[in-house]
C-alpha cells in the first residue's frame, strides 16, 4: 500500500488519516469518514495552535503542554466519541477553571472543585492556581503537590467536592 505524505512545517492546518502521527503542538479539530484512508476509513482535520490561546478539539486529540480543558460537550464533528473540548493556553495565566479530566500543568495546584454542567462526562470542574511565585497555598487533597513543596496541615473543606479535605502547603 502507498501513502501520500506531506510536510506541515509551514502550515497551520492539514487533513490526515487517523493513523497518522499528530505533530507536537497540533490538535485534532474534527474527524470524519473518508474513503481515502484505507484501513480505518477515518480522517482528521488538524491545526497548529502555536500562535493561538484558545481552540476547540475532539476529545481524543492530544492536549499540548501548557494547555487545559475548560469545557466539554457533544459534537457531531468528532466521529467516534462525539465529544469535543474547549481548550486554553495557560502559560501566561495564574488561575484557570478546568474540567477534572484536564491535564494539570507542572507547578499548578487544585484549589477547589465543584459540579459543572460544562464538563460532560465527569460533571466536575476544578479551579487551578499557578504557585510559581507563591510560598504558601491551600489545595484540595487530590491536587498534585509541586516539587519542592510540603504539606504543613490539613482541614475539612466543602469546596473540595469529592474528598472534602484541603491541605496547607509551603515551599520546603
Amino acid at each position: 500500500m502507498a501513502y501520500s505524505i506531506g510536510n506541515v512545517a509551514t502550515s497551520n492546518y492539514a487533513t490526515v488519516c487517523s493513523f497518522s502521527p499528530i505533530p507536537a503542538g497540533w490538535v485534532v479539530t474534527s474527524s470524519y469518514s473518508s474513503a481515502g484512508c484505507a484501513g480505518t476509513g477515518v480522517a482528521y482535520s488538524i491545526g497548529n495552535v502555536a500562535t493561538s490561546n484558545y481552540a476547540t478539539v475532539c476529545s481524543f486529540s492530544p492536549i499540548p503542554t501548557g494547555w487545559v480543558v475548560t469545557s466539554s460537550y457533544s459534537s457531531a464533528g468528532c466521529a467516534g466519541t462525539g465529544v469535543a473540548y474547549s481548550i486554553a493556553k495557560v502559560t501566561t495565566s495564574n488561575y484557570a477553571t478546568v474540567c477534572s479530566f484536564s491535564p494539570i500543568p507542572t507547578g499548578w495546584v487544585v484549589t477547589s472543585s465543584y459540579s459543572s454542567a460544562g464538563c460532560a462526562g465527569t460533571g466536575i470542574a476544578y479551579t487551578l492556581a499557578n504557585v510559581a511565585t507563591s510560598n504558601y497555598a491551600s489545595v484540595c487533597s487530590f491536587s498534585p503537590i509541586p516539587t519542592g513543596w510540603r504539606v504543613t496541615g490539613s482541614y475539612r473543606n466543602a469546596g473540595c467536592a469529592g474528598s472534602g479535605i484541603s491541605y496547607n502547603i509551603s515551599r520546603s
